[in-house]
């Protein structure tokens, strides 16, 4: 960017800076002194003290004639600059392309107007002409983890270089919050493990899996629940990667006998993306699976996670309970901890005490104190509970419900005045009551302390992208009524259907939501858990008070073209007649 020829007529950068910033005169005389000292740029120390970064780009738009864009919301980035300035270039520098005009110029904006050696550089990078705007430090900042994110993911370019570069000898160490975005000069290994986190987060996966072979290793992602193979790689790369992923962990490469359990941090953008490492010995080699929780995309609010206004309105009633047990009860991955963490979310309002002990601590929530389990040094679900009591709560959250120990101390707790959550794993909320009293609790302990149980399952949704209604056929017609509808409950006599799009990975399905079963402790429960009845009793009891089951609210989601009759028929089971 040449410094154009500015008339004595025109205003001074010094009058500039004043009119835009409003800074006075001395103030921008003092500042203009300490950049020719300390050698750093005007733009720059105008930033450093605090002034709007769009009221100084004002002011050097008006001084040096050039275009200032203050948005670059819905801006999409030429591919030819993705593909041609590294990562790291465009971050150092704070620029990024905007736009390609019609006679092929690369609009190219910048936050620094005074960068002129850097912009020298990048101009000599791109094979076009390329012409420099203004615009904010913020805004391009986030313009540069967009486009890099979206870009190609990289695992067919890796997989090409594992075949011509030695393999073994390219397992470096794990730099501290390492960015998926940026392969550039990276080791093909370390660039394909990057490259298969990153296509994985793009497709939604929660679990990355290695899983070795006689003649390969087999990468699968789990999306919505469900197993995909994805890449094949080759059986020589194998020991490497698994190298690789230990180092990440913080594993021992050196041990190949024994299973190992790790965690690496590494960050995509702005983004950073948690993930919890397995290894276990096969007779074909270490299989690996890793878990990956991106903990920027995760949102804990009561009425985005699949409860119907009855159901919401039922949970918002009870987790404002002054005191008592909440139980949260379902299978491995049936979304337990998003459920908890929605419900203390719902009552962090920083007037209340509220601690958890967890294994492991999946994200951070605000304003609340979380506890990880250290079974090594003595700290387990029951001791940190009993430690809390110590801690003046309000609210307490345990993690699992394993012992009667863990139970006891929960039990007591909330009838002391506190509010307790915790989990357990049953098929249904009314098998909770008794699954309690197996554990050796007094009946009259869980009748006068339980307040709610809620059992959870996840279905996946029909894709928005190729989802629609149609009248069914015979064969849907069966589906129907294998979970219990019947033609005359659907919507305008139409079901909701999908077929598969590139968007849903021709699966038909994107995303998930959760069916709900609320069983509240009303008086007539309460009771018949004093008689220590069966849990089949109890279900028939709590539907005849009201209580929505897993099939029902299945089944409801049905007819909303939430979801289809396989998922509901494939997490629930039938009701009781």
């Amino acid at each position: 960017m040449a410094d154009p020829e500015i008339s004595t007529a025109r205003p001074t950068l010094h009058q500039l800076v004043v009119k835009h910033t409003g800074l006075g005169d001395n103030d921008v005389h003092k500042i203009t002194e300490q950049a020719i000292s300390s050698g750093k740029s005007l733009d720059r120390i105008l930033i450093t003290r605090g002034v709007d970064d769009l009221k100084v780009l004002s002011a050097f738009s008006e001084h040096l004639n050039i275009e200032l864009v203050p948005k670059l919301a819905g801006t999409k980035v030429p591919a030819l600059f993705v593909d041609t300035v590294p990562l790291a270039f465009a971050r150092a520098h704070d620029v990024i392309a905007i736009r390609k005009d019609d006679d092929g110029t690369i609009v190219v904006a910048c936050a620094h107007p005074l960068d002129f050696h850097p912009q020298d550089d990048l101009a000599a990078m791109i094979p076009a002409a390329v012409r420099f705007v203004l615009a904010p430090r913020s805004e391009v900042t986030e313009l540069i983890n967009r486009a890099f994110r979206n870009r190609s993911d990289g695992v067919d370019d890796a997989l090409e270089d594992l075949a011509e570069d030695d393999i073994m000898g390219l397992v470096a160490d794990l730099d501290e919050g390492e960015d998926l975005l940026d392969v550039a000069n990276k080791a093909p290994i370390i660039k394909l493990v990057n490259s298969l986190i990153f296509q994985a987060l793009k497709l939604r996966a929660s679990d990355v899996h290695f899983q070795p072979y006689t003649d390969r290793m087999q990468v699968r992602f789990r999306i919505d629940g469900i197993l995909y193979d994805m890449e094949s790689i080759p059986k020589n790369a194998q020991d490497a990667i698994t190298s690789r992923i230990k180092v990440m962990g913080q594993l021992d490469i050196a041990e190949r006998r024994m299973p190992q359990d790790g965690r690496a941090s590494v960050r995509i953008g702005d983004g950073e993306v948690d993930v919890r490492i397995s290894v276990v010995p096969t007779a074909e080699g270490e299989r690996c699976v890793m878990r990956l929780l991106d903990k920027s995309a995760r949102v804990y609010e009561l009425d985005s996670i699949g409860l119907d206004e009855q159901n919401l309105a039922t949970l918002n009633h009870y987790v404002k309970f002054p005191h008592g047990i909440i139980l949260v009860t379902g299978p491995t991955g049936s979304g337990k901890t998003t459920t908890l963490y929605g419900s203390l979310t719902a009552i962090s309002t920083g007037d209340k005490n509220i601690l958890t002990i967890e294994d492991p601590v999946e994200y951070q929530l605000d304003g609340i104190s979380q506890v990880q389990v250290n079974a090594k040094k003595g700290l387990t679900f029951s001791a940190g509970l009993r430690s809390f009591l110590r801690q003046d709560p309000d609210v307490m959250m345990v993690g699992e419900i394993r012992d009667v120990e863990t139970a006891e101390i929960a039990i007591r707790a909330a009838i002391t005045g506190h509010l307790v959550f915790s989990t357990v794993h049953t098929n249904d909320a009314p098998s909770t009551v008794t699954r309690l009293i197996d554990l050796g609790l007094e009946p009259y302990l869980v009748s006068s302390s339980l307040v709610l149980v809620v059992a959870q399952r996840l279905v996946r949704c029909l894709c928005d992208s190729c989802h629609e209604w149609v009248v069914p056929d015979e064969h849907q017609l069966a589906q129907l009524r294998a979970i219990g509808i019947n033609a005359s409950q659907l919507k305008d006599g139409k079901m909701a259907v999908a077929n598969g799009c590139t968007e849903c990975f021709h699966s038909g399905f994107s995303g998930r939501t959760a069916l709900y079963e609320l069983m509240p402790m009303t008086d007539t429960l309460r009771e018949l858990v004093m008689d220590n009845v069966s849990a089949t009793v109890l279900k028939r009891a709590a539907v005849e008070g009201g209580m929505r089951t897993l099939r029902s609210d299945g089944n409801l989601k049905v007819i909303d073209g939430i979801t289809s009759p396989d998922e509901v028929l494939r997490v629930t089971q039938l009701d009781l007649t």
